[in-house]
């Protein structure tokens, strides 16, 4: 009867000052009910005779004291399935042990658990514990909170109907409704339990939401050096003046700032409560992100000819122009000379906040040109949406056109079968995902990356005038294509100044008849390493890569890797599966004109064996203003 009228008393002071401890936003605290009033138990009784040697001494100190539970017989069977120590090194451990089982039965629902009394004798700790009635709701009601409210919260009537009062289950259903009320302009609610009864072990009471002040948004602060304007991170981060206070999307605010190149977030955001209204501050930096920057390789040529060098020369220039006019528009530019035979432009343009909306308007287009054989156009147009929780979501339609170049067209009259590359047209629409958490998003120590593509769409083979009309009797001139793309990447810290890197990636081309000029190209600095670039051709491929970098400075690292590919090609006549791996080092470190990177890369195949005389260079300087 004593523990249960102090279960009563302790429920009732709801009625009073709520529930003690009473969850409030911002600070939601729960304290678990019948704390137990533990007090230091006595010390051990001193040895019977005193000893004065070294070695008595040492024997005490390292003596193990042992924990006795004495409880009533019913119970004896429930106190086996908590684990704790019954034999510790001193009091002060036995004191913890014995608390922390007291908590867990509390947790439990049994909520007038307590050590009712501890006494010594020798090395052993006799506990007299008491673990009394489990206590259960009877029923749990809705107060004043809105049906909808307390659905989001996870409310549901049968989780609180004749099932185990439990107070970590109670303060879980308290948070998620002060978030509920946080994100609705109430950042100051508080949540109690009213109408309080208790019969038996039975608990019964109302669930009811003191929402304070509403609190609106005043405005966006920038705190440090940075172009970009206020206008445009207001409807990036979508918090505008006058709109109800919202704690995810503050929550969310350096989340979503991370993503942006050309910021550095100084500190996590800040805000001011004034009459009312709530100030979000930014502490931010620009950061150098235009990017200019050129890449020579030196390769080995595979195949030369009379008057030809055995080494070739490749290059890679990449120009990037982000943040223009403090606006966060990006445009780009890339060109490509991958060998003697081919050559790749590439260009790009976002525009954010398209018509004062969270959308991003981009379009990318790539020319890729295979002399004497083939050239493919292709241009994509996207919408993309920034969401708060869930990354980045596009949707694209792409047209990817290839048609088939010859210098003699003669040759081409005189086959008498398809050639492996052919007149096509793929317009397709898919769906693009992009997630990560990466504390930062050029050189990231931690954090995960995560992104899919997907993209359904028709295939029309074109009959080309100098190929025989008759070539194409038993080839589908339309066709359905399904193409499917995936990218994960982990970043781990080791030790102060090392990072780890897993990649994984991997694309997949699904069609009844495919050509050497739909599949994907892999192969150098960028996907394969340790082989020419676009060495290989597949329409199915993964590629794993380990990769551990040894910072020695904030951009500055010297870095090992491996990359192993498993790659599949399925042409009418060429059924290939091959497990090229490749292998190197390299580093990367600021100088006055940029950034210099250096690698070094050997690499083995079906075709190519693991040698130095195989090796590959690449070096260049990243330039960033």
């Amino acid at each position: 009867m004593y523990a249960r009228a102090l279960v009563f008393l302790f429920l009732a002071s709801c009625l009073l000052g709520g529930w003690p401890g009473a969850a409030r936003a911002q600070t939601p605290t729960l304290p678990v009910p019948n704390q137990p009033g533990l007090s230091t138990p006595p010390p051990p009784p001193p040895p019977a005779r005193p000893d004065s040697s070294l070695r008595a001494r040492a024997v005490r100190a390292t003596r193990r004291l042992v924990i006795r539970l004495e409880t009533e017989a019913a119970d004896q069977a429930l106190l086996r399935r908590y684990r704790y120590r019954s034999v510790v090194p001193d009091s002060l451990a036995a004191f913890r042990e014995v608390r922390e089982l007291v908590l867990a039965l509390q947790a439990a629902s049994y909520l007038t658990a307590s050590a009712d009394g501890m006494r010594w004798s020798h090395d052993t700790l006799r506990v007299q514990l008491y673990v009394g009635e489990k206590f259960r709701w009877a029923r749990l009601r809705n107060g004043n909170l809105g049906d909808g409210l307390m659905t989001r919260a996870g409310y549901r009537e049968k989780l609180y109907n004749r099932t185990p009062f439990e107070p970590d289950e109670w303060r879980k259903l308290q948070q998620n409704i002060l978030a509920e009320a946080e994100n609705q302009g109430y950042p100051f609610a508080t949540v109690r339990l009213d109408s309080l009864g208790l019969r038996g072990a039975d608990i019964s009471g109302r669930v009811v939401l003191d929402r304070g002040r509403v609190v609106v948004f005043d405005s966006i602060q920038l705190v440090g050096k940075t172009k970009t304007k206020k206008r445009f991170l207001t409807k990036y981060l979508q918090i505008f003046p006058n709109q109800p206070y919202n704690q995810q999307r503050v929550d969310a605010a350096a989340r979503l700032l991370r993503q942006l190149p050309y910021l550095q977030v100084q500190a996590e955001p800040e805000v001011r409560f004034f009459q009312g209204k709530a100030r979000l501050y930014l502490l931010l930096e620009d950061r150098p992100s235009n990017q200019f920057d050129a890449i020579v390789g030196v390769l080995p040529n595979p195949s030369p000819g009379v008057g030809q060098k055995k080494l070739q020369l490749t290059g890679d220039v990449n120009i990037n122009l982000r943040n223009l006019s403090g606006g966060g528009k990006q445009v780009g530019l890339q060109w490509r000379k991958l060998d003697a035979a081919s050559q790749q432009l590439a260009a790009h343009y976002v525009h954010p906040n398209f018509f004062g909306t969270p959308l991003e308007l981009g379009g990318n287009f790539e020319l890729y040109r295979q002399t004497n054989a083939f050239l493919t156009v292709q241009p994509r147009l996207q919408i993309t949406y920034p969401t708060v929780r869930a990354g980045r979501i596009s949707f694209f339609t792409e047209r990817r056109s290839s048609r088939l170049l010859s210098d003699k067209p003669k040759s081409l009259r005189e086959l008498d079968k398809l050639p492996d590359n052919i007149d096509s047209q793929y317009n397709s629409y898919g769906l693009d995902y992009n997630w990560n958490s990466l504390d930062d998003l050029l050189f990231p120590r931690r954090g995960f990356l995560a992104a899919g593509q997907a993209a359904v769409g028709t295939k029309r083979i074109t009959k080309n005038a100098d190929l025989e009309d008759s070539l194409y009797n038993r080839v589908p001139l339309q066709t359905t294509q399904v193409t499917l793309g995936l990218r994960l990447e982990r970043y781990f810290r080791i030790g102060r100044n090392g990072v780890l890197l897993t990649r994984l990636r991997g694309e997949s081309l699904v069609n009844e008849r495919l050509f050497l000029n739909d599949m994907f190209r892999l192969g150098g600095l960028a996907t394969l390493r340790g082989f020419n670039e676009y060495a290989f051709y597949a329409n199915t491929y993964g590629i794993g890569t380990a990769e551990f970098r040894q910072f020695t400075g904030a951009d500055s690292f010297v870095f090992l890797f491996v990359d192993q590919a498993y790659l599949r090609r399925d042409l009418l006549n060429d059924k290939t599966r091959e497990a090229p791996t490749g292998l190197g080092a390299g580093l990367s470190f600021r100088t006055g004109a940029g950034l210099f990177q250096f690698v070094y890369s050997v690499g083995r195949s079906d075709n190519q064996r693991m040698s130095l005389s195989n090796s590959k260079i690449h070096f260049g300087i990243i330039s960033r203003f």
